[in-house]
């Protein structure tokens, strides 16, 4: 039931759907101010907003529970009637409280991590500038409001990825020196957030040019008001303009959640600080795409009622995913930095969530891909956070962002390492333990039985991502915790410095997060079962999206798994123990060296390099959109404006205006008896001229 106004003043509930998002900028206005008071108070002011705002999402979700909605609307541009609102149905409530608790502990953790940094007022202010564009994405309830949010957290990502604007090399990502296809892999971090800036917007542009289409045929961005009547989809159905203007809101998706082909972005973020990293990869920015996808996703899927058929935007956005889930996944098998390597995870892991949404719509069982892809978001939304503010850690006490400068830092830093382990078992997919289990599982399951002629193709690469998967997270933990301590270890002891433990304020959310990860796994499918629910009754009363109760035919498994297709099953265990199992051999147990073994053979050590130089995809970039278009931009200055313009034209002209002049100066005689010669012999040829 929603309940829906169009004025002030708000009931209770719709108060605390407007105050989710507008408390975090509430915090960054005042941020400067608290400023000037001392550095200690923007960090107060940072944990409390952010806490009430997550408190104020934890409110509304009695709401979700019960299926029920609010929808309150105030008048926003009265000259054509577009009123501004905020949507809390169980989609965005569930995700409000995914990104306003998460954000919160990272909030926490930012105190410790950025303890003693001079810049802390403009981290502060950007990190809920930051907050506050992600909740405003996720609460309104139309599409222009929303891409508002969307450029507030594109011009936040860009600030705070640029952070350490002075450009030292302590800061830079990549290694020093590297090159692929004759281009360095080598990046400050203005050049960082540069990148991501403008790698963004080649999707921003897609999104409003799908929006605007989109409002020229509906004449509204409302999300219920587009549900409201299909006359719009019809005519644009008609004029073959339909999937073209979702595909385009999809180009946005792609950008923000770095989705291929506009991936490259997200490797070089890292030069923020790492509870930016930690923020952008876990509860909002990128994030933010997958959420655009499961808000719009439903409502093209509902046109097949009207016999609208939109496949082709569903098998885009399946392929899309499937290809930068295994994409991703190959490049943080090799890469050395820590952050990197949870980069190309995000991206990875991403592409997983958007390959459930997409095949969702190319079954009859829609509820069960767009379930599976939600309960990824948060499951990963956990446990990406808790590896990345460990990783933070590890980075503070270690001073280097390289994993070969770590090793054998288990008995150093004992809680980071058992809360790695968990967090990094739920990136594996740890069978039965772990929320990534049930949640990748569920994708798994949903792919399988989608019954689309794609299934089997989408089915063995997610397969194949997930053993990726495991390997290269079993290798970060390996590189980092186990074997001898790296000689920059040893260096620094020798130095003076102990190798100790984070301090409580930065292992506290961390822990917390890996904790849940691990404790929410152990109820895994019940919660799993829940949020099915919760989708299958949200999607029948919002879109008419009904659900096949088809029996399940997993009656061999033991009741507690029933419901679980056993396909989806084995493979998932199938890809945990071989990628963990090959991981183990190579970085824990370290029965074979992976240095000698890459270069034991041609086909391994090309393979290496084609993953290390990330597909050459980011030269390729570079060469096709920054090299050639500044060699031709140059060329044509030197070749065209310098020479033809400035030494050919503007000098012709010049000469030919001096030589003129002279010549009109050489007519000027002063004698007035030549200028009555002229003018005697110019009227005698004028009546010469009439006579003939």
């Amino acid at each position: 039931m929603a309940t829906e106004s169009f004025g002030l003043p708000f009931e209770a509930t719709s108060t605390a759907a407007w105050l989710v998002w507008i408390l975090p900028f509430a915090a960054a206005m005042i941020m400067p101010g608290a400023g000037k008071l001392s550095r200690r108070a923007t960090g107060y002011v940072a944990v409390g907003f952010a806490l009430m705002s997550a408190l104020s999402a934890a409110s509304l979700l009695p709401l979700a529970v019960e299926g029920s909605e609010i929808h309150n609307q105030v008048m926003w541009i009265e000259a054509i009637g577009l009123n501004g609102g905020v949507l809390a149905d169980p989609l965005s409530v569930i995700m409000a409280n995914v990104v306003g608790w998460i954000s919160f502990l990272i909030m926490i953790y930012s105190t410790g991590y950025m303890k003693g940094d001079k810049d802390t007022t403009r981290f502060w202010f950007w990190m809920m500038f930051f907050i506050g564009s992600m909740q405003l994405i996720v609460l309104s309830d139309n599409l222009l409001q929303v891409f508002f949010g969307w450029e507030g957290v594109g011009l936040a990502s860009y600030m705070l990825i640029s952070f350490w604007y002075r450009d030292k090399r302590k800061d830079h990502v990549g290694q020093e020196g590297r090159t692929a296809l004759g281009l360095l892999d080598y990046y400050a971090p203005t050049h960082a957030g540069m990148k991501a800036f403008i790698m963004t917007k080649v999707g921003d542009v897609m999104m409003i040019a799908g929006m605007l289409l989109i409002f020229l045929y509906a004449g509204t961005f409302g999300f219920k008001e587009l549900m409201g009547g299909t006359e719009w989809a019809v005519a644009m159905n008609a004029e073959g303009m339909l999937v073209p203007a979702f595909v385009l809101l999809f180009g946005g998706a792609i950008g923000k959640s770095a989705q291929f082909p506009l991936n490259e972005w997200l490797l070089e973020a890292m030069t923020g600080p790492t509870a930016v990293s930690a923020l952008i990869h876990a509860a909002t920015m990128v994030k933010a795409g997958v959420f655009l996808v499961a808000r719009i996703g439903p409502i093209v899927f509902a046109l097949g009622a009207a016999g609208i058929m939109a496949d082709q935007f569903f098998e885009i956005i399946a392929w899309v995913g499937a290809i930068t889930a295994l994409l991703l996944a190959t490049q943080g098998m090799v890469n050395p930095e820590i952050k990197k390597v949870l980069a190309y995870s995000t991206g990875s892991q991403i592409g997983y969530m958007m390959m459930a949404l997409g095949v969702a719509g190319l079954s009859h069982q829609y509820v069960d891909g767009y379930t599976a892809g939600f309960f990824h978001l948060i499951s990963h939304a956990m446990f990406k956070a808790s590896l990345f503010m460990a990783a933070g850690s590890l980075l503070h006490v270690v001073g280097s962002r390289f994993m070969t400068d770590m090793g054998g830092l288990r008995k150093s830093m004992k809680k980071t390492y058992a809360f790695m382990w968990a967090a990094g078992l739920g990136l594996m997919g740890a069978p039965f333990i772990t929320t990534g289990f049930w949640s990748k599982d569920a994708i798994f399951a949903s792919v399988y039985t989608s019954g689309n002629e794609w299934a089997l193709p989408l089915f063995a690469i997610a397969v194949l991502t997930a053993i990726i998967t495991a390997f290269y997270t079993t290798r970060m933990i390996g590189m980092v915790f186990f074997g001898n301590k790296s000689k920059h270890i040893q260096r620094m002891e020798e130095e003076g410095h102990h190798i100790h433990e984070a301090s409580l304020s930065m292992w506290v959310p961390y822990g917390i997060l890996a904790v849940l990860t691990i404790g929410i796994g152990l109820i895994g499918l019940s919660t799993e079962h829940g949020l099915h629910h919760m989708f299958e009754v949200y999607l029948e009363d919002s879109f008419g999206i009904n659900s096949e109760h088809a029996k399940s035919e997993s009656s061999i498994l033991p009741d507690f798994l029933n419901g679980i297709n056993p396909v989806a099953l084995g493979a998932s265990l199938v890809a945990f123990a071989t990628g963990i199992g090959l991981g183990y051999i190579f970085y824990i147990g370290r029965w074979v060296d992976p240095v000698k073994f890459v270069n034991s053979n041609i086909f391994f050590y090309a393979i290496h390099k084609l993953f290390l130089n990330r597909w050459y995809l980011n030269a390729i970039i570079y060469w096709c959109f920054v090299v050639a278009p500044l060699w031709l931009a140059r060329a044509i200055f030197r070749y065209f404006e310098k020479t033809a313009i400035d030494y050919g034209m503007n000098d012709g002209v010049q000469k030919a205006v001096v030589w003129g002049a002279r010549v009109v100066q050489g007519t000027q005689t002063g004698v007035s008896q030549s200028y009555l010669f002229v003018f005697g012999a110019g009227l005698l040829f004028v009546v010469l001229i009439l006579l003939i």
